[in-house]
């Protein structure tokens, strides 16, 4: 896919994924809307993987921590052909297979159980380092991170790990949208000097535009090149990118849509904010 390809392609992700909110009347909003480049620029630009193969052992492995916003992978891997995209209106009913939080026993191509925050990187360093240290495989392990779980002890002790044995085979990607459940994260507990943090333990650090995909799809590229740590990708995000009345609130973080509001997004994304003329008007 070209650059407006993948930029077309994550503004289908994003419809899908107001639609599969909808049809579940539950769920989070706007950290899948704001990670929608990221999922994009990853899965149709940037990873080696096979949905009619989803075991093959040369894939790259891709690790969700931050559970929650499972319904921008979800979304991603259908439109990547692990499932049939017509499955998304299930999400979160019973007998699903796309559950409220992702089970790596459910679909093809899911290779951990999330839900607990901070876990992530710790399932992540331990396939990077089965990789590179025990089997001397080609894969590498992308990991997506929310900030807010950056809170959480383990994800320090996982760094350090990684660090330690010098997994250069694995990425982190931080949804830097500065926002958790009950507020700002520098409100609740601050994490600046972020990227200070990170080098210290022992990373390559790089922070782009989350939603430039050429800048992620860069990113990653020169986290291949660096040979002597694992790099991390702090990707500054807007929550609820895409539909201007839930951009920057925290309170999007997980709310049910009300009378019209699923419409308006919905219209929003359609026509590129206004700049094209909906089929639906």
């Amino acid at each position: 896919m070209n650059l407006e390809q993948l930029e077309l392609k994550a503004n289908e992700i994003r419809q899908d994924i107001i639609r599969m909110l909808v049809s579940a009347k539950s769920g989070h909003v706007a950290g899948p809307l704001d990670m929608a480049d990221v999922f994009t620029a990853l899965y149709f630009g940037v990873m080696n993987y096979d949905p009619k193969n989803p075991q093959m052992e040369s894939r790259d492995r891709f690790v969700l921590s931050c559970g929650h916003i499972n319904p921008v992978w979800y979304a991603t891997m259908a439109h990547a052909g692990f499932f049939p995209t017509s499955e998304l209106a299930t999400l979160r009913k019973l007998g699903t297979r796309l559950h409220g939080h992702p089970h790596n026993e459910a679909l093809p191509g899911i290779e951990n159980s999330s839900g607990p925050l901070g876990q992530g990187l710790s399932q992540a360093a331990a396939m990077a380092y089965a990789g590179l240290i025990l089997k001397k495989q080609p894969w590498r392990v992308y990991c997506v991170m929310s900030d807010g779980e950056q809170e959480e002890g383990q994800t320090w002790e996982a760094a350090m790990f990684a660090s330690k044995y010098k997994l250069r085979n694995l990425t982190g990607l931080i949804d830097r949208n500065n926002i958790q459940i009950d507020g700002h994260t520098e409100d609740i507990m601050p994490l600046e000097p972020f990227a200070d943090k990170w080098r210290a333990f022992g990373w390559h650090v790089l922070e782009i535009d989350g939603h430039n995909i050429r800048e992620i799809i860069d990113a990653c590229n020169q986290a291949k090149a660096i040979y002597e740590k694992p790099t991390v990708i702090i990707c500054h995000t807007i929550p609820g990118k895409g539909v201007d009345f839930m951009e920057y609130r925290y309170e999007w973080h997980s709310k049910v849509f009300e009378k019209d509001e699923a419409k308006k997004a919905l219209d929003e994304l359609r026509t590129l904010g206004g700049k094209i003329r909906s089929e639906h008007e």
